[in-house]
């Protein structure tokens, strides 16, 4: 369980948790263990409305905003694509909707993830992070519109 509570924080967490394997093999393990944590996503979310583009693999990820917070949900129908929607997942949920669309994510370098994963997985890991910053975005400017 994480006591993070900023995006810094659980990056941080997450860099020292990526430091305790030494072969990427066992960092894919974990990225899938992490995906496997995933809470279910309803059926209905499911949908094409919530589907990322860009991404190879089938990717849904549902915004919900909790008070000042902005909550995820996501799905993958691949392992390895679950982990790493898990991982942003962990990263940005619940923090503001300002925080995640500024959000420099630096971990995903320090951590390797670009490097070691294939061009497809890259491109669809950027996609979702792209998909998460514009929710985010469009709720922070929405949340400041209204004062």
């Amino acid at each position: 369980m994480s006591t993070a509570d900023t995006i810094a924080e659980r990056e941080t967490e997450i860099v020292e948790e990526f430091a305790m394997f030494d072969e990427w093999l066992d960092k894919y393990e974990h990225i899938i263990e992490l995906g496997k944590s995933l809470a279910p996503l309803a059926l209905e979310l499911h949908a094409d409305e919530w589907k990322v583009k860009g991404c190879q693999s089938q990717v849904w990820l549902h915004p919900v905003r909790q008070s000042d917070a902005l909550v995820f949900q996501a799905d993958s129908d691949a392992a390895i694509t679950k982990g790493l929607v898990a991982l942003m997942v962990r990263v940005l949920s619940g923090q503001p909707a300002a925080s995640i669309a500024k959000a420099p994510l630096g971990f995903l370098d320090r951590i390797g993830l670009h490097e070691h994963l294939s061009p497809t997985r890259s491109n669809g890991l950027a996609s979702m992070v792209k998909q998460m910053k514009l929710y985010a975005g469009a709720i922070a400017a929405q949340e400041a519109s209204h004062g």
